[in-house]
């Protein structure tokens, strides 16, 4: 018998236009049986996938294959799919040009491309990506990434956040009506950098003004090292729906305890999202910094990790990793591995509107199987990957570790992984 009834989420979410994000059970995929997973309370179990959602579960060999492929997870812990709240696609992988990055819209959509199927292949089925508009640029940029974004239906959903450089002041006016442009070209948030304009306080007005105008979610840039700001934006942000999400704050950890907990809780009370950079920041070096997570957590805060930037000048060796920023948070700021992992999964599809996920039935297949037998393990050695997106395989990494022949290994009886002997 099945350990789990079918139980759609009924928590609104806020998918971005466009994005297809949580619209699993919108088309007809083959059934899919994973068998043998193991989940992080212990138990192993088979889950049985169809039309974009979890069909059922119930304990290994409980669940009939019927018509569906099966893909035998023994030895994979299974893990609602983390996503990316923080990317900067436009940019990626450019930190070896040697010169100016280009923006042509085919490089720019290039990349995108190349950066978002990265992070697919590390366990992220969803990405926001912030993109500069404005400048000798215009919206190239943002054209080029939406069509990077239609062309990856299917694979993994990304969204686009316009981010406009000055929006007050005489300079300020074309980045206003560029921004409304991007909104309407299909840019599903608007965000940008309040810091770099000499008007913050009004930079963000103008944000909001223009999200509330299109109903879009609002995803801003900031060090949060001035906490007037900080309490300022959370008086002007708070109720506005569908949500306002700030990062990367790591200015957060450099204020004095009492000011930084009296800012917690005002971003608490507002309902803004933090989205911190473990893996570091996409500003200069100077920026360098991780939000005090465990204080943000605290006062209730809704805490998201992202990337930030993926192998550009701002950090030549960012890995786009959602894992990897879970392991650093856990390693390094001292969260607990499952608090580590919400921070990626759960906090993250939260302060970015999408439906939660968990492995229970009626709940979107959005999953990723991880070798390993525990949460913690699997942060610390995740190299072996299956990624599920709308009930379907879209990604596998195999990691193999061979070492010679040892006398200890043999007498020891440890495990090994290797190549299956193909000859003599």
């Amino acid at each position: 018998m099945s350990d789990s009834q079918p139980q759609p989420s009924r928590r609104p979410g806020n998918p971005e236009p466009g994005t297809g994000a949580g619209a699993g059970g919108a088309e007809r995929t083959e059934a899919l049986l994973l068998s043998g997973a193991r989940l992080t309370d212990g138990r192993t179990v088979d889950v049985r996938l169809r039309d974009g959602r979890i069909e059922a579960v119930g304990t290994a060999g409980s669940l009939p294959a019927l018509t569906a492929s099966r893909v035998d997870l023994s030895g994979f812990l299974l893990l609602p799919a983390p996503v990316e709240p923080h990317a900067h696609s436009d940019t990626a992988l450019t930190a070896d040009d040697g010169g100016p990055v280009s923006y042509a819209r085919q490089d720019v959509q290039r990349r995108t491309t190349q950066a978002a199927l990265l992070q697919l292949g590390h366990g992220a089925t969803a990405l926001r990506s912030h993109v500069r508009i404005g400048d000798v640029q215009g919206l190239g940029p943002m054209e080029a990434v939406l069509q990077a974004r239609r062309s990856l239906r299917g694979l993994v959903d990304l969204s686009a956040v316009a981010v406009p450089r000055l929006l007050t002041g005489v300079a300020g006016a074309d980045g206003l009506a560029m921004l409304r442009d991007a909104v309407k070209m299909g840019a599903g948030v608007v965000g940008g950098c309040p810091d770099l304009d000499p008007d913050p306080a009004g930079y963000v007005e103008r944000v909001l003004e223009v999200a509330a105008e299109h109903g879009c979610p609002v995803d801003l840039h900031t060090e949060g090292d001035d906490p007037a700001r900080l309490a300022r934006l959370a008086a002007m942000a708070g109720g506005l729906r569908p949500g306002v999400a700030i990062g990367p704050c790591g200015g957060l950890s450099r204020l004095p305890l009492e000011v930084a907990t009296r800012a917690a809780d005002q971003l608490a009370a507002a309902g803004v999202s933090v989205v911190c950079q473990p893996q570091g920041g996409c500003g200069g070096v100077e920026a360098r910094g991780v939000a005090p997570v465990r204080l943000l957590r605290a006062a209730g805060v809704r805490l998201a990790a992202g990337s930030g930037a993926l192998r550009d000048l701002a950090n030549p060796v960012g890995r786009g990793d959602p894992l990897e920023a879970a392991y650093l948070l856990a390693s390094q700021s001292g969260m607990r591995a499952p608090d580590a992992y919400d921070t990626v999964a759960a906090g993250a599809r939260e302060a970015m509107g999408l439906p939660e996920v968990r492995l229970e039935a009626g709940f979107p297949a959005e999953l990723v199987a991880v070798r390993g037998e525990g949460l913690a393990g699997a942060l610390s050695l995740a190299y072996s990957r299956i990624v599920v997106h709308r009930g379907r395989i879209v990604a596998r990494t195999s990691a193999v570790r061979e070492y010679c022949d040892t006398v200890a290994a043999v007498e020891l009886e440890l495990p090994r992984q290797g190549r299956p002997e193909t000859g003599p």
